[in-house]
């Protein structure tokens, strides 16, 4: 079970956003990712708890921040529920797409985890709901995802395997690289890995 911590910053002139604390697990059905947030200055800042079923699809989600809170799953597209911080107004959103996404890290392993593409085959395609903080305000966006290279290095627990990722947003045009190992993100635009405790989990491959 992966436990570690990231750093999070704002990709464009790398303010400290905060970090996110996370420890996720694969099992035969699926996969789970826990964390709490914290600001630049420590406090609680939110939580995120997403579980996937093993074709990637997301059959739980639970945001928290600023006391707003979205709790989503894959239902007729995907289909949420977003309370405000009064807890007295509830909003429920549906959108013809795939999966969630958002600012954590989670987001990147799940949306990788869906879509598959196989090295060297080009770029999938696929639409995305996206919860902003501070108030998880929902979005929908269209990004393809291409997997460019595979490369395998030695540690003192065998072999690892890290797969970089060009992420294309259909909408604006900007590209960026994703690197994962199994279900633990190396670097991301905004995110580094800070302190992993344990190494990543590999995904079954049916």
């Amino acid at each position: 079970m992966p436990r570690g911590r990231y750093s999070l910053h704002d990709p464009h002139d790398h303010t400290p956003l905060g970090e996110e604390h996370f420890h996720c697990a694969t099992g035969p059905s699926g996969w789970r990712y826990v964390s709490q947030i914290t600001t630049p200055s420590g406090d609680h800042a939110g939580s995120v708890d997403l579980t996937l079923d093993d074709l990637g699809r997301p059959i739980r989600l639970e945001l928290n921040a600023a006391s707003w809170q979205v709790r989503g799953a894959a239902l007729d597209g995907v289909t949420w529920v977003r309370t405000d911080p009064t807890g007295t107004q509830a909003t429920e959103g549906n959108v013809r797409a795939h999966a969630f996404t958002g600012a954590s890290p989670a987001f990147l392993v799940a949306t990788a985890r869906l879509l598959r593409p196989a090295l060297g085959s080009g770029a999938v395609r696929t639409r995305l709901v996206t919860f902003a903080p501070p108030v998880l305000a929902p979005r929908t966006l269209d990004q393809s995802w291409a997997l460019v290279n595979r490369t395998a290095h030695s540690t003192d627990n065998g072999p690892l395997t890290v797969d970089e990722y060009q992420v294309n947003d259909l909408e604006t045009g900007e590209q960026h690289a994703v690197h994962l190992a199994g279900d633990v993100v190396l670097a991301a635009p905004g995110i580094e890995l800070e302190d992993l405790e344990t190494p990543p989990s590999t995904f079954t491959e049916e």
